[in-house]
């Protein structure tokens, strides 16, 4: 069992937890992840690994609630345990002096931004950041962002926060002002991912992305995460988690990611309906998020 140290909301359905799991803590490198199973008929979450000390044998995630899973997570207390805690899995981040590194977060993808992040500015790089959301409420880890960035750039969709727009106008516009850009680092919604790549890829500047398919074992036996970049078949939990941008077939990732949309909409509905049962109540107790 893996006991929580702390559990709280830090943005709008957005949950950070630190997780005793001493093994981890003292071996996990940027760009690594974990696969969570709250319980034996759990599913298996992969998320990535934020932070960790080693000293006290904690790791750190941030997560969104996004479903039946995720709301389960969301309602665990300081005290509470998971059954399962794998990792660190993945390849690591590769750090070296690049030069200019323009590191960009679209919503929740800030989370796993924010540990290579880290990593490429005590590499020796100049670090930008764009960190963006939908809206402020969404908007997490500015303030973590700013502490490591030469240059940082929030924007919000909506413009109640900030730059009002999306991240790849800030994007552009450090190009247009001329801004010799060595390495880009995207990670958020896959829709943002591609359109980064898309900005890029006139300007030849190297671009990796961290994808999220739909991942069972994690361990490159089920392959139910391969992804196809540049022709050629991949498995995330073994291969990735990161890729060049450029090469990615963003269109299947897409559809197959859409693969059990029914059946998680589904799970979502009935976890609702028990939970608004157990509060008495003849209708569902709010938990956030989407199906």
């Amino acid at each position: 069992m893996f006991p929580i140290l702390e559990s709280r909301e830090i943005a709008k359905n957005v949950h950070l937890q630190r997780i005793h799991s001493p093994r981890i803590a003292r071996k996990r490198k940027a760009g690594q992840f974990l696969i969570l199973r709250r319980a034996d008929n759990g599913e298996r979450i992969p998320l990535t690994i934020v932070g960790s000390d080693p000293g006290e044998g904690s790791v750190t995630i941030i997560f969104q609630v996004v479903g039946k899973s995720t709301a389960e997570f969301a309602r665990m207390k300081a005290g509470d345990s998971y059954l399962d805690v794998v990792g660190p899995l993945g390849l690591a981040t590769h750090i070296e002096k690049f030069g200019t590194v323009v590191g960009i977060g679209g919503g929740i993808g800030t989370a796993p931004l924010l540990p290579i992040a880290t990593s490429i500015k005590q590499g020796g790089n100049r670090l930008i950041s764009i960190v963006g959301a939908r809206t402020k409420d969404l908007l997490i880890l500015e303030d973590d962002m700013r502490a490591i960035s030469d240059e940082i750039v929030v924007t919000t969709d909506d413009g109640s926060y900030a730059k009002k727009g999306f991240v790849t106008t800030a994007l552009q516009e450090l190009i247009d002002r001329g801004e010799k850009i060595d390495l880009c680092i995207a990670i958020g919604p896959v829709p943002m991912m591609r359109a980064v790549a898309e900005v890029t890829r006139p300007h030849q500047i190297k671009t990796v992305v961290s994808l999220n398919p739909i991942m069972v074992d994690a361990t490159g036996m089920c392959g139910a995460c391969r992804v196809s970049v540049g022709g050629a078949t991949k498995f995330v939990c073994v291969d990735g988690p990161e890729f060049d941008g450029h090469q990615v077939d963003f269109k299947e990732l897409v559809m197959r990611n859409r693969a059990y949309l029914r059946e998680e909409k589904t799970a979502m509905e009935r976890f609702e309906h028990k939970d608004g049962k157990c509060m008495g109540s003849g209708t569902p107790a709010p938990v956030g998020g989407k199906s």
